[in-house]
């Protein structure tokens, strides 16, 4: 028997690898509101609490409901040129779907840019579900964003994982009552997800991936 029955993954920086297509987007938005743009590092810090609480790193709140528009018309635009699955990813996806357990994107990533990436992955058949942002009024690391995609994949607290990148997945997890196994390829290194309070903490999903099998 798999030691869970359901698996709910974090997309940026755990499943897929979107920071190139992310950096671009901000490159393009900021200026425009007379910011530098970012770089690379600055983005990967800022990302994983929702595209709005990402803006409010880079710009003052009244100018955050502007920008937001400009940054996701953008990312629609080149969202499938850079985007690519993780080391690892297809095939802790495909393992795990052939032991019969049930996967689910858990991200705060616009659910329809989520669908989108997913689809032209290929991983869109392994997975029982994909949460976004949008989907509910909720987002990680609210209990009752988790609470709503159990729900729907029937899933319970006992049998499930949530893998992801960041002190909001941890967080998400904890509330939830599931344990959390983060991986270093996102936003935060070891020592801050050991902080956090991951279960286990993995250089990336084929580490991961072993740990499961």
């Amino acid at each position: 028997m798999a030691p869970f029955a359901t698996l709910l993954l974090d997309l940026d920086g755990t499943l897929i690898d979107a920071f190139t297509t992310i950096q671009r987007a901000y490159a393009h938005t900021l200026p425009q509101f007379g910011r530098p743009a970012p770089t690379l590092a600055e983005v990967r810090r800022a990302v994983g609490g929702g595209l709005a609480d990402a803006m409010g790193r880079f710009l003052p709140p009244e100018l955050v409901p502007a920008a937001l528009p400009i940054h996701v018309a953008y990312t629609h635009r080149i969202l499938l040129e850079d985007v690519v699955l993780m080391p690892g990813g297809r095939e802790l996806l495909q393992a795990q779907h052939a032991r019969g357990v049930q996967l689910a994107v858990f991200t705060n990533k616009q659910a329809e840019a989520s669908r989108r990436i997913c689809a032209h992955l290929g991983v869109t058949p392994l997975l029982q579900g994909i949460f976004g942002a949008g989907d509910t009024p909720w987002l990680k690391p609210q209990p009752e964003f988790t609470a709503h995609a159990l729900a729907a994949l029937g899933a319970t607290a006992a049998r499930t994982l949530l893998v992801g990148d960041s002190p909001f997945d941890v967080a998400a997890a904890r509330a939830a009552g599931l344990p959390c196994w983060a991986v270093t390829t996102g936003t935060h290194d070891a020592a801050q997800l050991q902080a956090a309070g991951a279960t286990r903490i993995f250089p990336g999903l084929v580490e991961l991936g072993a740990a499961l099998a």
